[in-house]
């Protein structure tokens, strides 16, 4: 199945990979991401893309997303160390994270990467007794900002297990997008949504997408 025949949400069972790494050997890590394009084949799998980051030279960050955290286990037990070991030795420090599927960020989320030029990511880790207000802070005060902005085409919104950790992934059209979310309206939102008083630590990426790796 192609990503793009996607019917979106899955009765909020929805698993969103999210993986970083660092990369030694480019061409050698760029020919192996081509061996991805299996992914379609299997059950479960909803589409999968990402790029470098703009601000840490050789970082690699990707999405993928599945139908079922059951589906996905079945991936990596059966087909994922096959499609992963012609990458081998070409990236070093990768961490991934699985989260489940909350909310879009903006109405009408795809899986789909073919229209984005520019990936934005913030990785979130809240405090115990801020996740609630934190999510509903996400919903009521900065996805209406977002899904305001021109250039803004689709994001989604993930809590990680049994963890405090939240993801922001949203997709952009880059040409329109460098006009808008200036710092200071970023200041503001944040005043509203009493984010220092929700948010412990946060780090965030700035993604260009590689069209060859979107499947």
């Amino acid at each position: 199945m192609h990503a793009e025949g996607v019917n979106w949400p899955y009765d909020g069972a929805v698993l969103v990979k999210w993986i970083r790494c660092s990369v030694v050997d480019r061409g050698g890590f760029e020919r192996g991401q081509r061996k991805w394009a299996g992914l379609p084949g299997e059950p479960g799998f909803r589409g999968q893309g990402g790029g470098w980051s703009r601000s840490e030279r050789g970082a690699v960050h990707l999405f993928s997303f599945w139908e079922s955290r059951a589906l996905y286990d079945s991936f990596m037990a059966r087909s994922h160390d096959r499609l992963a070991a012609s990458q081998s030795g070409t990236y070093q420090d990768m961490q991934a994270r699985l989260f489940d599927y909350r909310f879009d960020v903006k109405t009408g989320f795809e899986p789909r990467f073919h229209d984005a030029d520019l990936l934005r990511v913030a990785h979130c880790r809240v405090r115990e007794e801020r996740t609630e207000h934190f999510a509903l802070m996400q919903e009521k005060v900065w996805n209406p900002a977002m899904a305001g902005s021109p250039g803004m085409l689709r994001g989604v919104f993930a809590e990680a297990e049994r963890e405090r950790e939240f993801l922001v992934l949203s997709m952009w059209d880059s040409a329109a997008e460098r006009a808008k979310y200036r710092t200071e309206r970023v200041e503001r939102l944040a005043l509203r949504a009493q984010t220092g008083a929700d948010v412990a630590s946060i780090t965030g990426a700035v993604v260009d997408v590689e069209p060859a790796w979107t499947v």
